[in-house]
């Protein structure tokens, strides 16, 4: 078989502190685990103070900051060279002490590092194989089964992770946002992370962003990275949860008030005397969800929940510097949010949100009544508990006190009972304490320590194709399509105790607080309240440890065959050729919501997640088409017949004809996939405008040499349609604050009329390099070959 062999040729340097030299491996080689008291780091408080003091009194004039803005302010790049920072306009230029990869963002994010031309990573970097686990015939046989099918991808990613000293966890070893937490997140550093649920770790007093693999590269290559100065959203917690009333509750409702959207340009910080009953798990719960928000990030100031789990999760030197600096993890007296929403714990229910969008939230008291006036079937078809959000040792012993109280009653969940522990670390505990076998003995199905069918990796029989039905999860996001295919599925949010709960009744309205089930003697029976442990009261087990390959042959080359389906080396995209875009078509004008989902699936999908070319295939094939209100059926212009869109943007780019799209609000909301910014940019899209993004995709877009604009009048959408010709005015030339004018043609044959619309952009200028180089990544790699 022919093969491509990418070639290294700089020494590898030591990035993780550890007293040897890494090597990195081909094929096979004895692999060593790194143990726990060196795979975490100890903050530098001391430096992170100093670069804040200088911020605080030279540039912000001594003003009170927020927790939010005392860690980014500390991990700016060079504060010596700000003058001013300004909320919603400067771009910080900052320096992140860690970066995180799932396994099927990593593929990407490798595959441009390596054309960075660096030698290994400038910070601590870890690959978590978590995506590609399918959930199908349960744990051990499921895990087993992705070894086989992606041993490609797995070993690329182990290989690629030895050749540059980054640390791997291989399959089965656990979901990479409950790892990080049980060993990276640390109290008042700064974090990147490739899937949109980075800010799990806010529940460890981190700021840990979502973020594409184009900015994973630059805290990779040393390079800075950019973050518009956020504004700050408190949320003001008072009283405490009650014995039904979960963290998930908090967020359930605040993403019911806020919307999908309403967090955009903010981070949320979480502060008042009700943080003091949270545990640390439940404070990370909480913190994941703010991505359904479009938050930044969100995080807790530091708690004694929080030292209680570093400790617990042998992490002491970490517990106990957070201790000594503890007045830098919290927020200053008298610190100023630029929004203040407040929360009384006491007086707050269970919520269930959904379904299709993770903001339409309901209280569980008007659940019932709301399945009614929908007309809904009140039947529940599965419960699945676990996944990063909830797979927490005091998420699933307070699910084993109602799995005990329904087993000793004689009663069997009406509905497919699914749990998904977070990592191997809470399987070996849970199954050390017993848990196990309770869920086993009510039939409970326990899944791999994956996303599963939280991401769409659910190989589902129980329903028929496009089948009406409703499952309760209590999973973090539960767009259409979403969990197992199915455009017809309903998934409802909650919290693992109330999807536990309601999965035994076999009903969407059956209330656990009020309402009753029959017993093994026909007696009536009612859930008592749950309960359970912050921490297991012998410590957690062992667990798995990341592996570092010490034994590798440096000299030897990473080896991509050209014959690959799921793997392909990255050709740089073309530079920005320095003149107006002309006769630009209208591939699409999407209707309503359009997530990363919609822009490129995950699924089935996910098998190409490193090869750009096939994955391009799903490109926006979720997409709402508004001139016909078709799904992924589009006019192709050239030939006047309809087709799929990726086959029309294909036929496009085979034609050299650019494109563009054209979409509401909050396009590209939801997960920080990267695909759904080069897809486009690699099938020869220019330029998207749109009524606003949401922030990751913004960046990424950006990141790849994509142009987002946005109309500066929201109902100048109307005025587009899909057969119209779009041109520029004001491309050449960017600057930031420049408004760039779009010119529509409508017509042919010189019978055709013109007229402009006004866009607005947030192109900073360092953004503005990246797009006239063709991306960041060219960027990266132009100066790194001395080509300053």
């Amino acid at each position: 078989m022919s093969r491509t062999l990418y070639k290294f040729i700089n020494p590898l340097k030591n990035k993780i502190g550890l007293p040897y030299q890494f090597h990195r491996c081909l094929a096979t080689t004895k692999n060593q685990f790194i143990p726990k008291s060196v795979s975490g780091t100890v903050p530098q408080y001391e430096k992170l103070i100093k670069n804040l003091s200088f911020v605080q009194k030279r540039i912000l004039g001594g003003q009170p900051l927020t927790l939010a803005e005392k860690i980014l302010y500390s991990h700016l790049w060079d504060p010596e060279k700000i003058d001013n920072i300004v909320k919603g306009e400067t771009y910080l230029k900052l320096k992140p002490d860690r970066v995180a990869m799932q396994d099927a963002s990593a593929q990407m994010a490798i595959l441009q590092f390596m054309l960075s031309q660096m030698s290994s990573t400038a910070v601590p970097t870890s690959i978590h194989c978590d995506h590609l686990i399918e959930a199908f015939k349960g744990s051990d046989k499921d895990v087993a089964t992705a070894k086989i099918t992606n041993k490609e991808i797995f070993d690329f990613l182990r290989s690629s992770a030895n050749r540059y000293g980054i640390e791997f966890w291989g399959p089965g070893s656990g979901i990479i946002h409950q790892v990080v937490l049980e060993n990276y997140a640390t109290p008042g550093e700064l974090m990147l992370g490739t899937d949109s649920h980075t800010p799990n770790a806010g529940g460890l007093g981190m700021i840990a962003i979502g973020v594409g693999g184009a900015d994973a590269v630059d805290a990779m290559a040393d390079i800075p990275w950019e973050l518009k100065a956020p504004n700050t959203l408190g949320v003001k917690l008072t009283g405490e949860l009650n014995e039904w009333t979960s963290p998930k509750d908090v967020i359930l409702h605040l993403v019911g008030k806020l919307t999908v959207r309403g967090g955009t340009g903010h981070i949320i910080e979480y502060f008042g005397p009700g943080i003091e009953k949270l545990s640390c798990t439940g404070m990370a719960t909480i913190c994941n969800m703010g991505a359904e928000v479009g938050a930044t990030t969100s995080l807790f100031p530091f708690t004694p929940s929080m030292y209680s789990y570093l400790i617990s999760t042998r992490r002491q030197p970490v517990a106990h510097q957070a201790s000594l600096y503890s007045s830098y993890l919290k927020a200053d007296v008298d610190a100023k949010y630029d929004q203040v929403i407040e929360i009384n714990l006491s007086e707050l229910e269970p919520h269930i949100n959904g379904p299709f969008t993770p903001d339409l939230s309901t209280p569980l008291s008007k659940f019932s009544d709301f399945i009614k006036k929908n007309g809904w079937k009140d039947e529940i078809k599965a419960g699945l508990i676990g996944s990063c959000t909830n797979s927490s040792y005091q998420d699933m012993s307070r699910v084993v006190s109602l799995t005990t109280q329904a087993l000793e009653k004689g009663i069997q969940p009406k509905a497919d009972f699914f749990i998904t522990p977070g990592s191997e670390q809470i399987r070996e505990t849970m199954e050390r304490d017993g848990h196990f076998e309770v869920l086993e003995k009510v039939g409970g199905h326990v899944l791999a320590n994956a996303c599963g069918p939280c991401i769409g990796q659910w190989k589902r029989t129980d329903i028929q194709k496009d089948e009406e039905n409703a499952i309760l999860t209590s999973y973090n996001r539960n767009f259409r399509n979403r969990n197992d295919g199915n455009p017809s599925t309903m998934n409802f949010l909650a919290s693992p105790e109330i999807v536990t709960a309601m999965t035994f009744a076999g009903k969407l309205s059956f209330n656990p607080l009020t309402d009753t089930l029959i017993d093994k003697d026909g007696k009536p029976f009612k859930f008592s309240s749950p309960f359970g442990d912050e921490l297991p009261s012998e410590g957690f087990a062992e667990g798995s440890q990341a592996q570092i390959d010490l034994l590798a042959d440096r000299t030897a080359d990473i080896i991509i065959s050209p014959d690959s389906t799921r793997l392909q080396l990255l050709e740089p995209f073309p530079i920005f050729p320095g003149k107006e875009f002309d006769l630009l078509r209208v591939l699409v004008k999407v209707k309503g919501k359009c997530t990363t989902d919609h822009i490129s699936a995950a699924g089935p999908w996910l098998k190409y997640k490193g090869h750009l070319e096939n994955i391009s295939n799903n490109t926006l094939i979720g997409a709402l088409n508004a001139e016909n209100d078709k799904v992924n059926v589009v006019r192709n212009t050239l030939t006047g017949t309809d087709d799929t869109i990726p086959n029309v943007a294909r036929h496009y780019k085979e034609n050299d004809v650019q494109w563009v799209v054209i979409a509401e609000h909050n396009y590209g909301e939801g997960s920080a996939r990267e695909h759904a910014a080069l897809q486009v940019r690699y099938l020869g899209c220019p330029i998207i405008i749109a009524k606003s993004f949401a922030r990751i995709h913004e960046t990424n877009l950006k990141k790849q040499g994509v142009l987002p604009l946005i109309f500066k009048n929201d109902q100048d959408y109307n005025l587009i349609t899909g057969s119209d010709v779009i041109s520029t005015i004001g491309v050449v030339g960017l600057k930031p604050g420049k408004n760039v004018i779009i010119r529509v043609r409508r017509g042919e044959n010189g019978d055709y009329k013109e007229f402009d619309i006004e866009t607005l952009h947030t192109m900073s200028e360092d953004q503005i390099e990246w797009f006239n180089k063709g991306s960041a990544l060219n960027l990266i790699a132009h100066k790194n070959s001395g080509n300053q």
